[in-house]
């Protein structure tokens, strides 16, 4: 079993819990024979994140106790910036941090961390207070306000919880549905890259 080291970066509390579920059931679901090594998120407001030298910063402060194939990603909401735009910059300045030991990653959901829940809606429908009709629309990234699509769509008396709804629903959505959305689709392959970074590493090391 080859270990791959994930220390992640955040934004939320409810991604703090989340992101290390996601991250386990992706690198099983992509290579079966490596074991994610996840290590507690570091969270950061998005705002402070995108600004000068902050990024670095929790860069630096991720990479402590990573092993030699260690990865570090970034993952947050894209809001109303366009992922294919900021992620390069963020990688470029997340890569710099690292001096070349450790691979980085940056994926921005787009436009948030729940829109990859609804792009897989079937597969929650009737959990975490959710109606059981649950069906994804056409275009999931276009919803600007994912939290308050799965509050409208919870069962009376219950409402959406960052804290509570989200690691539950990133341990039980349809990791392949989930890449009809594009911004989870590049978590996926990112996530594909990474593994296979750890095995040629740990090929290397015989």
């Amino acid at each position: 079993m080859v270990a791959l080291s994930v220390s992640c970066i955040v934004e939320g509390h409810g991604d703090a819990k989340a992101v290390p579920i996601l991250v386990r059931r992706l690198v099983k679901l992509v290579s079966p024979d490596v074991y994610a090594d996840v290590q507690h998120p570091i969270r950061i407001a998005r705002s402070k994140l995108v600004q000068p030298g902050e990024l670095e910063k929790a860069v630096e402060l991720a990479v402590r106790g990573l092993h030699a194939s260690g990865v570090v990603l970034v993952i947050i909401d894209s809001d109303d910036d366009c992922p294919k735009e900021l992620a390069p910059v963020l990688v470029a300045r997340a890569t710099g941090a690292m001096s070349g030991r450790w691979l980085a990653g940056v994926v921005l959901a787009k436009s948030e961390f729940e829109s990859w829940f609804i792009a897989a809606a079937e597969s929650i429908a009737g959990h975490s207070g959710l109606r059981p009709d649950l069906a994804a629309p056409p275009d999931p990234e276009s919803i600007r306000g994912a939290k308050a699509w799965l509050r409208r769509a919870m069962l009376p008396g219950r409402t959406y919880s960052e804290t509570v709804d989200q690691p539950a629903l990133a341990s039980r959505f349809d990791l392949t549905a989930a890449r009809r959305a594009p911004s989870f689709d590049k978590m996926y392959r990112e996530m594909d890259r990474f593994c296979a970074h750890a095995v040629a590493m740990a090929s290397n090391a015989r």
